[in-house]
């Protein structure tokens, strides 16, 4: 309940001569300002709302006592700036669309103020009721992005994916172009977050990549969205797709920095993961993706079991599938045994392309390959085992390069 002054001056004020209204008004809300506090500021500025957004002023009139009002507003608490404001924007939506800058500047302190207090999905909602298709106001479509990539990134705080996404799909139908470099960039990150929420692992790692060679980035954030590919890399299915990934991946000079490569060189170079190795990774992963899928078996235990078996590959050109899934770490659970568990994987990738080889059921033994393709085979792994050679010496004179540029400079010259 507003305090007795203040409903005492409002009723003065509405009873008063039009053209002394304005001031008054004003001089009443510098006093309520400045002597009211706690729960009586905002329950005094709500009363003091109520009366200059009656019926009895003008929309003409009410215009600069909203700006007067705003500024105020600006300088107060998170709390009583959550209080009022959304006590505000109630009462305008019956009169917005004739005070859409008063609301649409409301609403932005309302989503400031909740933001600071860490609820972000209300700071989000507050946003997206701003209007920005209306013929009263223009709104420009930088504009339009740089609100829309505020409201993707609230939601993503909550992981609130399908409501990022949606957002994010208003900015991707823009007959524009965002031609804003950072907002650019922040278009990529959520792109890649939702992505990742998503599973879609190896879609995100690609857009880590690209935000992690993104020009005008701080170092430290380049090294995180790497180390984010790097992440969401290893959770893809095994297949082709992932191989190109990890090999561009691998081969970026920065790998070596983040924590993430060593599962990333083992996973390039199809050695087998161990349970310790694995275990210290997921240490490092997001909520999300820990998260366990239909058959109780979360995506890194697929990840790894899928990876091992293509290590497995290279190694034997054909296996019993009980030996393949002790190799994999595989358990009996219900009326599975650990080999019929490693032949179901098997079969999935094979049927899928992931996979070249075949199953025999009877004997139960899986070939990765047939004996006349095993020269192809072999000559295949020579050709790695070149090419991964080369690259280490690259590596290693580029090392002693940048070491010792002069000796560098005085090779050159002989």
């Amino acid at each position: 309940m507003a305090s007795q002054k203040i409903t005492s001056a409002l009723a003065e004020i509405e009873s008063s001569n039009p053209q002394s209204k304005l001031q008054l008004y004003n001089d009443l809300l510098s006093e309520v300002a400045s002597t009211s506090s706690g729960e009586q500021l905002s329950q005094d500025l709500a009363f003091y709302l109520n009366s200059i957004l009656s019926e009895n002023i003008s929309i003409v009139a009410a215009r600069p006592l909203l700006d007067s009002f705003i500024e105020v507003l600006r300088k107060l608490g998170p709390e009583t700036q959550i209080k009022v404001g959304q006590h505000a924007i109630t009462l305008l939506q019956s009169r917005s669309t004739s005070l859409e800058e008063q609301d649409s500047q409301i609403r932005e302190l309302l989503a400031d103020a909740y933001e600071s207090q860490e609820e972000y999905i209300s700071a989000a909602r507050a946003l997206q009721g701003i209007h920005i298709d209306s013929s009263q106001r223009l709104v420009s479509d930088t504009a339009k992005v740089r609100l829309w990539i505020r409201i993707v990134r609230l939601y993503l705080e909550e992981d609130d994916t399908t409501s990022a996404e949606a957002v994010l799909n208003r900015i991707k139908n823009l007959p524009s172009k965002i031609d804003d470099h950072d907002m650019k960039l922040h278009f990529k990150l959520s792109q890649a977050r939702i992505l990742d929420a998503r599973r879609k692992f190896l879609d995100a790692s690609q857009e880590y990549f690209n935000v992690s060679l993104a020009a005008g980035v701080d170092e430290r954030d380049r090294l995180q969205a790497l180390a984010a590919a790097i992440r969401c890399a290893v959770l893809g299915p095994a297949g082709p797709q992932r191989s190109r990934i990890l090999a561009t991946l691998y081969k970026d000079d920065r790998v070596t920095t983040v924590e993430e490569f060593g599962i990333l060189e083992k996973m390039f170079l199809d050695r087998l993961l161990n349970p310790a190795e694995v275990s210290a990774f997921s240490q490092r992963l997001a909520p999300h993706q820990l998260a366990q899928t239909a058959d109780g078996t979360t995506v890194l235990d697929k990840a790894v079991v899928e990876h091992n078996l293509v290590a497995a590959s290279k190694l034997y050109e054909n296996i019993t599938t009980d030996a393949l899934g002790t190799i994999l770490g595989l358990q009996a659970s219900g009326d599975f045994t650990a080999g019929e568990k490693a032949e179901a994987y098997a079969a999935r990738m094979v049927e899928q392309g992931r996979l070249n080889g075949s199953i025999d059921q009877i004997d139960g033994v899986i070939h990765f390959e047939s004996s006349t393709a095993g020269t192809g085979k072999h000559i295949r792994q020579w050709d790695a085992g070149v090419q991964g050679l080369a690259e280490d010496v690259e590596r290693v004179a580029t090392s002693i390069t940048d070491a010792f540029p002069e000796f560098s400079v005085a090779q050159t010259a002989h």
